[in-house]
């Protein structure tokens, strides 16, 4: 099994100016090595990156010595990584591969295992020697392989590494839930528990905006061909906008976290929706709120939390009308808009809350792919009492943990 740990660096300036220096190393191999094989295939011949990888080492000495000042992974790996882009853009996976700007490309290199050695909170770098860490690699294992990368003015490194079994404890509830997703809550549960949107991104807006306007009247090209001279001040406050925007990503994915974790703890089997999100994005309506929750992630960290934890992840099908179904006598309202908050069935007189409805009929869609006996319009531990869902008081990213283990509902 292969995990992977990103941890923050605490480099020093000279230490700096060697991972600059690598990640402009790393980013002008690819682009040399794009350009080369777009020639060949414009030739009509067949292009190789192992090929093209060989004629590269013949010549780096005399043309680009300045290869030879940092580890050799920044002029290897982006001949592998070009094979593999080339590959995924053949298979549809990808678009073609693209030349990498200085501006707007993510600086980063590549690491081979047999060069990066651990030593409490030091990585050794080839070259360079060993840099502080924020903190200790957690698993123990096999470092296969590390990535540096810069994001906000701050450098990380993310480890490979391969372990013989899961460090996490398998989830001892057996009991099934499901998952209803939502903009005005952001997770609902069968079981009557939903976790509120933090709406971070509307927490933030207008300290952006405000930013955003300064950066403006700062001195830069405004167009195309325009030769103004970018001013320290535009540099300055370019680096206050990435600083916001990375709290904002950091807030958001860190709610995600512990909801998954809190998800993947206490319950064994759990039911999702495979939700259209690249659609629903193209809708201008909700495109904001979309962008704001955080959906893909969501999915993903559930995917390899269920695989670390033993779990059971059931997604059901795309067109699988959880939001219309009725709960408790299985019709069907065709006519139920998005505006309609509370489903309410024309056949059995049932009010309930929209979304704990959804996660309802989507536990029963759980049932029925597990081939467990069930009843068709079984609620689970819903109370008949209450049809709302209740709150879950997990704590905003950036507050004091709680401890989940301790909270109970009914």
């Amino acid at each position: 099994m292969q995990l992977a740990h990103k941890i923050e660096l605490k480099p020093n300036n000279k230490q700096k100016s060697y991972f600059e220096k690598t990640c402009h190393i790393s980013r002008f191999v690819w682009n040399w090595a794009l350009e080369e094989w777009e020639k060949e295939y414009n030739q009509g011949k067949r292009p190789n990156a192992l090929i093209l990888k060989k004629k590269f080492n013949a010549v780096k000495r005399e043309k680009y010595p300045f290869v030879l000042d940092v580890t050799k992974y920044a002029s290897q790996q982006p001949f592998i990584q070009l094979k593999k882009a080339f590959n995924s853009s053949f298979k549809g996976i990808s678009k073609h591969p693209q030349f990498k700007s200085r501006k707007h490309s993510v600086s980063s290199f590549y690491i081979g295992g047999d060069k990066v050695k651990v030593k409490g909170k030091k990585v050794w770098i080839p070259k360079l020697g060993y840099v502080n860490t924020r903190e200790e690699v957690r698993f123990k294992g096999k470092i296969l392989n590390a990535t540096i990368s810069k994001r906000a003015n701050k450098w990380y490194i993310s480890f490979v590494i391969e372990v013989d079994k899961s460090p996490y404890q398998s989830c001892e509830s057996q009991a099934m839930i499901g998952v209803d997703l939502g903009i005005e809550k952001f997770a609902t549960l069968s079981d009557g528990m939903y976790f509120e949107n933090i709406k971070v991104m509307e927490k933030y807006e207008k300290r952006l905006k405000k930013l955003q306007r300064a950066l403006s009247r700062k001195q830069h090209p405004k167009h195309k061909g325009d030769k103004t001279l970018i001013s320290n001040n535009f540099i300055k406050q370019k680096k206050k906008i990435e600083k916001l925007h990375k709290k904002i990503a950091n807030t958001r994915i860190d709610y995600v976290h512990k909801v998954t974790t809190y998800i993947t703890k206490h319950y064994k089997s759990i039911v999702i929706e495979d939700l259209n999100v690249k659609g629903m994005m193209r809708n201008h309506h909700i495109a904001k709120a979309m962008v704001s929750t955080g959906m893909y992630e969501f999915r993903r960290q559930l995917e390899y939390k269920s695989k670390l934890r033993n779990n059971s992840l059931i997604v059901a099908d795309r067109w699988y009308p959880s939001s219309k179904i009725c709960s408790n006598c299985g019709y069907i309202n065709p006519d139920l808009k998005l505006s309609n908050r509370v489903y309410r069935c024309p056949q059995c007189d049932l009010e309930i809350d929209r979304d704990l409805n959804a996660a309802i009929n989507l536990m029963n869609y759980g049932r029925v792919s597990s081939t467990r006996t069930h009843t068709p319009v079984e609620r689970g531990n819903v109370d008949e009492r209450s049809l709302l869902p209740k709150k879950h008081p997990l704590v905003e990213a950036g507050t004091q943990q709680v401890d989940l283990h301790l909270v109970r509902f009914v």
